[in-house]
């Protein structure tokens, strides 16, 4: 892994690697299979009731958490009341609050009720339960279960030493039966290219690969010996995004006339080595939700200088920079260290900038402290960064305005009124025409107002030990049936 694990209680974790690790820790009422389908999980079943407004579950009854306890509609109770408590410091407690009633009707059987449809009403029961009898009364904030957790998931936690590395060991009495794997042992590298030279020296199984990786570097006969490869196009995009708090981007002339001067083919052939697509909003191409009609606006600096000067941006004292009312337009562009696809990219940025008059300096910052003191806290002029697509396409937590806060999610603070009532019809609605209606919608705004230059959809390069079986390539990727991938036995190089 590229960046530390902070909190593994999932409400509190904002980073992919930690609620990477919570997956394998906690269970929720449902979850999607390898074709990204919603499917019972900690719950045995579920009905659909009154138009989508009253929903009901049964959960399984031998579920038990690592402690003994068994797993209960009171955890779910639990779970709910944490995230509608305001006085919960978690980033995802949207969903939640669409709730009108959450009624326990039995000891493992519980019902919710709705105003009105709400569109991701299944999605929220696809987040993880939480164990009412540990984290009852505790300051989540500063508890000793962030850092070691209770959990009924496949795996639990055996060691972690921040900073370094974590395992995890096998559930024995996980209920969907116990993984093959005995252990699985995550090692912090924040950089790639010594991940790599771990992985060609066998300390490592599995990582993911750049493209200069997946193309030239591990094509020889042992490699394909050694390793499996796998390539697909990645739920997620990179992006440079501005915060608009910050005087030089309040004007969406000059945000548009930044993505005229960055040439996004130039990144995708000299960082992806074509190995991914422009991205021109935050949705997967080929997805239905994904607007064809949207089209990029492509590299155009000269247009960029005409938008620029607009918004009063020229060269007035002939030193090559732009300036407006005796600034120059010089700014700095953070991204966290170790991820070369993301500096690179910035290189690039700053140099196309620079050809139309910006000067942008460019810091990498260690992960934790990139995400703790400067995302978190506004701190930053622009950055680089990426989001996961996440299957449904409600974007509320990331970019309507009630998230414009401190530890929200929408930190670029960003403010569009007719897209935040559009961000709130579109999860009152379950019909997929009108909901595609909505965030076409949605993404000809984004388009329009441009607070993020969505650069690239990477391709996913996983690579893995040719030890390893079990694996299936699926839509959702080859990690949807993890805990059913084993080694044989003459294989293994741990063997107890």
């Amino acid at each position: 892994m590229l960046g530390r694990v902070t909190n593994l209680i999932p409400p509190l974790a904002t980073d992919a690697g930690s609620h990477a690790i919570a997956s394998y820790i906690y269970v929720s009422p449902l979850k999607y299979d390898k074709n990204i389908t919603l499917k019972p999980y900690a719950a045995k079943s579920y009905q659909v009731l009154d138009g989508g407004r009253h929903l009901k579950f049964t959960l399984r009854d031998d579920i038990y958490w690592t402690d003994g306890e068994p797993l209960t509609a009171e955890d779910v109770e639990f779970t709910y009341e944490l995230m509608v408590d305001p006085e919960t410091p978690t980033a995802y407690a949207a969903d939640w609050k669409q709730i009108r009633e959450f009624r326990r009707t039995g000891k493992y059987t519980f019902e919710v009720f709705y105003d009105k449809p709400f569109a991701r009403s299944l999605v929220t029961w696809a987040q993880e339960i939480l164990p009412e009898h540990v984290l009852e009364g505790e300051d989540l904030l500063d508890t000793e279960y962030s850092k070691n957790p209770v959990g009924a998931g496949p795996y639990k936690l055996k060691e972690w030493v921040p900073g370094r590395h974590l395992t995890l060991a096998a559930n024995n009495d996980y209920f969907e039966g116990r993984p093959y794997m005995d252990e699985i042992h995550y090692r912090i590298i924040p950089d790639i290219s010594t991940q790599f030279l771990e992985l060609k020296a066998g300390g490592l199984d599995t990582m993911g690969l750049t493209p200069l990786q997946y193309l030239r570097q591990t094509q020889s006969k042992d490699w394909q010996q050694r390793f499996n490869k796998f390539k697909y196009l990645s739920f997620g995009y990179t992006y440079l995004g501005f915060n608009l708090r910050h005087p030089f981007f309040k004007d969406r002339r000059v945000r548009r006339a930044l993505s005229l001067a960055i040439d996004k083919e130039e990144i995708v052939k000299g960082v992806l080595f074509g190995l991914g697509t422009p991205a021109i909003g935050p949705y997967k191409p080929g997805t239905w939700q994904y607007n064809e009609a949207v089209e990029d606006y492509g590299y155009q600096p000269e247009e960029a200088l005409k938008l620029l000067e607009k918004a009063g941006w020229k060269d007035r004292d002939g030193d090559g920079w732009l300036d407006r009312e005796g600034k120059p337009f010089w700014f700095t562009i953070i991204t966290n260290q170790g991820n070369s696809q993301r500096t690179k990219s910035a290189v690039i940025i700053q140099r196309r900038l620079a050809d139309i008059g910006i000067k942008v300096e460019i810091r990498a910052i260690e992960w934790s402290s990139f995400i703790s003191e400067f995302v978190n806290k506004g701190r930053f002029d622009a950055l680089i960064l990426s989001w996961n697509i996440l299957q449904d396409p409600d974007l509320y937590n990331v970019w309507h305005s009630d998230n414009a806060k401190p530890g929200g999610l929408n930190f670029i603070n960003y403010k569009n009124e007719e897209l935040d009532e559009l961000l709130v019809r579109g999860r009152q609605l379950v019909n997929r025409e009108e909901r595609k209606k909505i965030y076409d919608r949605v993404q000809e705004i984004l388009h329009e107002d441009q607070p993020y230059v969505f650069l690239y959809v990477p391709y996913s390069l996983p690579i893995v030990s040719s030890r390893v079986r079990g694996i299936e390539p699926a839509p959702a990727g080859i990690s949807h049936n993890f805990i059913r991938w084993w080694i044989p036995e003459k294989l293994q190089l741990r063997a107890q």
